[in-house]
């Protein structure tokens, strides 16, 4: 794109930001960029990649193409984010574990959470719900409470792997009532709900998104969320807090990052087309239909966010001994 599209673009989206960087690199965006998805196709966070980059792509001018690599709870496509040039044609989702949680979580981590990516962007946040099937003897959180502590180690709660957003509100709930529970991994979410509503385990939190449509259809019954204030769009449903558990808040959320050492005016420009693509009224529909608030911000607040999180993630890690499989 030339400097003079560029700089027409910027002033009809009112991106200081953009047109700054059309000053000092003629060029930039010239060609595709590459936005990396540390997980697999179809779900949440790669559903999201698509949709900001979708609406970031139509301000650039340039194609952003999803790169999905996947594993080891987010560490292979974050090292991949870590490892690229910091040029602006390599960006991705930051999200929960990567870096706020995995530094605590495995042993080694080939790239540092906190001084191998640049944050530009918080995208969204979001609560899980603490949820049974519907025909469980569990009416309330209080009767989940007393069951399981009428019998120590026998509740079972499961999630979408260790380590993730399930798997830590579980293990924050576990200590905060004070009784052991046991734990039970799966592949995915939807593997977890999948046996939950079978009847081989007794609760999980879910993922706000993914637990709308079973709880709306009959077929799943919320008995908590982490949120600090109750849901539009399930106001009777109390917040953990609310019912005594104020330590089991939990959201979780995801951002646009991008390799060490990106320019200053490069990171400006990039949140400032972000949050302008943010204000895209189909893109918050999509974002808040599903109960998490649209984000947005300075790359500082974000970068804030993250760090704010990690002790308090490493701390849950240490005191529950979770280890990766």
């Amino acid at each position: 794109m030339k400097r003079r599209t560029l700089l027409q673009l910027a002033g009809a989206a009112s991106l200081p930001g953009l047109a700054d960087l059309a000053l000092a690199e003629d060029k930039y965006p010239s060609k595709a960029i590459t936005w990396i998805c540390p997980y697999a196709a179809g779900g949440n966070a790669d559903i999201r990649s698509r949709q900001v980059a979708k609406a970031m792509s139509a301000l650039l001018g340039q194609p952003i193409i999803i790169d999905n690599k996947a594993g080891a709870g987010g560490n292979i496509g974050t090292e991949a984010i870590a490892r690229g040039k910091p040029d602006g044609y390599t960006l991705g989702m930051g999200n929960l574990a990567p870096p706020s949680v995995n530094h605590a979580l495995f042993k080694k981590l080939n790239f540092d959470p906190f001084n191998d990516i640049t944050p530009i962007m918080l995208i969204e946040k979001g609560p899980l719900i603490l949820m049974v099937r519907n025909d469980s003897p569990y009416k309330t959180l209080k009767d989940l409470v007393a069951a399981a502590k009428a019998s120590p180690g026998k509740i079972i709660y499961a999630s979408g792997g260790i380590g993730g957003s399930h798997h830590l509100s579980g293990s924050l709930f576990e200590h905060a009532v004070g009784v052991d529970m046991i734990h039970a991994p799966y592949k995915s979410g939807s593997a977890a709900a999948t046996d939950l509503m079978g009847g081989q385990v007794d609760f999980m939190f879910e993922q706000m998104y993914a637990a709308m449509p079973s709880i709306k259809a009959g077929k799943m019954r919320a008995l908590g969320i982490t949120s600090k204030t109750r849901s539009t769009l399930l106001p009777e449903l109390p917040t953990m807090t609310e019912q005594g558990f104020p330590a089991v808040e939990v959201l979780n959320w995801q951002g646009l990052v991008g390799p060490k050492g990106m320019p200053a005016d490069l990171v400006k420009m990039l949140n400032a087309v972000g949050n302008k693509a943010l204000q895209d009224p189909d893109l918050k529909q999509k974002i808040t239909s599903q109960g998490n608030d649209v984000g947005g911000g300075t790359p500082e607040a974000f970068a804030a966010l993250i760090k704010a999180e990690a002790p308090r993630w490493a701390k849950v890690v240490r005191d529950a001994k979770i280890e990766p499989e």
